[in-house]
C-alpha cells in the first residue's frame, strides 16, 4: 500500500469519525462551565474582547444603600418597581446588566483601535460608542442615557471613563436612582478565553455619599452570539410579570 493510499484513509477515517460525533448543545456546553484557554488578542497586543458574545451579571447595589443621601433615599423608597424604565423598553445606565448577551467591536483602521462600540442585544439593541483616540469629554453635554465615554489601555485592562448621564434610568429593578453627577469608570479585564471581569467606580455626588465599587462578571458559550431583540419605547415589556402588578 502506498503511502499516499495510507494518508487518504487516514483522513477519511477521521472525517467519517468527526461527522459521526454529536455536536455539543449550547446548554451543554453552558452547563459545562465557560472554555478554558488563553487570551487571544488583537493585532496591536491588547486583549481582544471581541471575539464572542457576553453574558454579564452582578453589580450589588443594595449593599451600598447606606452609602445613599437623603433624597436619593427618598426616591428609593417611593418607587414602584412596575414603572421600571427597563420594562418600557428604555435603555439601561452602565453597569446594569441583562439577562442578554453583549459584544465589544473595534475598528481596525489603525494598529490601536481607535474606536470601539458595545452591542446590547436588549432591552432595545441599543449601542454604546467609546472613543478611544485620545479626546476628553467635551466641557458641555447634553444629558443622555450611555452618557459619553472615553477609553484607554492600562496594560491589559480598557478603561471607560463616562460622563453625561441624564437621570432617567434605574440602576437595578428596585429603583436604585443616580443624578445627572453620576461619573462611572469601569474597568474591563479579560481573565482568560471564557471569563471577563468589570469594577466599575460609581462617583454620584448627586445621591451617595462617597464613591464605592461593583463588579459585573461575564462569561462566554462558544455559540452564542447576539440574536435580534424588537422592544419599542413605551411597549410594557414583561410588566405583568412583576410584584403589585395587578392580575385578573
Amino acid at each position: 500500500m502506498s503511502v499516499m493510499t495510507v494518508v487518504c484513509t487516514t483522513l477519511l477515517t477521521q472525517s467519517a469519525s468527526t461527522q459521526d460525533a454529536p455536536k455539543q448543545t449550547i446548554s451543554q456546553a453552558r452547563r459545562a462551565g465557560p472554555p478554558k484557554g488563553p487570551v487571544p488578542r488583537l493585532p496591536s497586543g491588547q486583549p481582544d474582547l471581541s471575539d464572542v458574545a457576553w453574558l454579564a451579571s452582578g453589580g450589588n447595589f443594595r449593599q451600598h444603600d447606606a452609602l445613599l443621601l437623603p433624597a436619593a433615599k427618598a426616591i428609593l423608597d417611593k418607587r414602584d418597581v412596575t414603572q421600571d424604565p427597563h420594562n418600557f423598553c428604555m435603555p439601561d445606565v452602565v453597569p446594569r446588566t441583562t439577562p442578554f448577551p453583549i459584544r465589544f467591536f473595534f475598528n481596525y483602521t489603525h494598529k490601536t483601535p481607535t474606536h470601539m462600540v458595545i452591542v446590547h442585544e436588549g432591552n432595545i439593541h441599543s449601542f454604546r460608542q467609546i472613543f478611544m483616540d485620545g479626546r476628553k469629554h467635551p466641557p458641555e453635554l447634553d444629558p443622555t442615557w450611555f452618557g459619553h465615554s472615553i477609553g484607554w489601555w492600562e496594560k491589559d485592562t480598557i478603561v471607560i471613563d463616562t460622563v453625561g448621564f441624564n437621570d432617567k434610568a434605574w440602576f437595578d429593578g428596585r429603583g436604585t436612582p443616580h443624578t445627572e453627577q453620576l461619573h462611572t469608570i469601569e474597568r474591563w479585564t479579560r481573565l482568560d478565553l471564557g471569563r471577563l471581569e468589570n469594577k466599575v467606580t460609581i462617583d454620584d455626588p448627586g445621591a451617595y455619599s462617597k464613591p464605592f465599587e461593583v463588579t459585573i462578571n461575564a462569561t462566554t458559550t462558544i455559540g452564542d452570539e447576539v440574536m435580534e431583540y424588537i422592544c419599542q419605547d413605551g411597549n410594557q415589556y414583561g410588566i405583568n410579570t412583576l410584584p403589585g402588578f395587578p392580575t385578573k
